[in-house]
């Protein structure tokens, strides 16, 4: 499939199921996944049209979405090997959206023999759309982003929300805004110099960490380069290696 192809795909699936639902939604269509993690209606059908375009343009791809692998966890043993996989995160963001607060996004990565080759992050309330290709950098709205800058301390990071009172040597916390797909963004603008976060989903980070090493940054999973096949408890990104080396070796988990 066409990168401007999955492109409009994301933004049709989101005009449709998503921004109807945006401060309209009802009791009935919130659901509680377990404790503190939510899960709407909005959610499950963008995810399943996002899945059946993808699968229909490549039948041979497996596809991976947050919502399914809740139901089936075995969906993610095979993504690390699959040939040629899709990952998708229909909302990121749910609390957000729920909330009425439009810092939410829809992600979607692709995945060819372990590494992530193109990767989009569109947020609609912010008419933002990044997309990025492995080797050919990242665009913003068809303009293409200037590599990273070299941060001045203290650098401005942002982590998950316990972590913020935390030290890290040369740098000042804040917490994240809820949103991978809103965090990532703002790194590659300029406003933020790393992000730090205790969950490793790939559906969460894949797209945002292509665009950041793209631009010349850096991820690391307990201190190794972030794949789909990463583990552990930390996840270190940095405008440069200084930042994300300093953040995995000072925060605590």
């Amino acid at each position: 499939m066409k990168t401007e192809d999955v492109s409009a795909l994301i933004a049709d699936v989101c005009e449709r199921l998503i921004l109807p639902r945006f401060q309209a939604l009802t009791e009935s269509e919130i659901i509680y996944k377990r404790p503190g993690d939510l899960v709407t209606v909005a959610d499950r059908e963008a995810e399943a049209a996002l899945a059946r375009a993808l699968h229909a343009s490549a039948p041979e791809a497996l596809v991976v979405g947050e919502e399914a692998v809740f139901g089936r966890p075995g969906l993610l043993r095979g993504l690390a090997e699959a040939d040629h996989a899709w990952v998708i995160d229909p909302i990121d963001g749910t609390r957000n959206f729920v909330a009425g607060n439009p810092d939410f996004a829809v992600m979607v990565a692709e995945i060819r023999a372990g590494q992530t080759r193109r990767g989009w992050i569109w947020q609609p309330l912010h008419q933002a759309l990044y997309v990025a290709e492995l080797g050919a950098g990242v665009e913003h709205n068809g303009t293409p982003m200037a590599p990273l800058a070299e941060p001045t301390r203290p650098w401005q990071v942002a982590v998950w929300p316990r972590g913020a009172g935390q030290r890290v040597a040369g740098a000042d916390l804040r917490p994240t805004r809820g949103s991978c797909a809103i965090d990532y963004p703002a790194l590659l603008r300029g406003e933020l110099d790393g992000l730090a976060y205790r969950s490793l989903n790939p559906w969460d980070h894949l797209p945002g960490v292509l665009m950041v090493t793209e631009l010349g940054g850096t991820a690391l999973a307990d201190g190794q380069p972030y794949t789909a096949a990463a583990k552990g408890r930390l996840l270190a990104i940095g405008a440069t290696a200084e930042v994300a080396e300093a953040l995995g070796r000072d925060l605590r988990p």
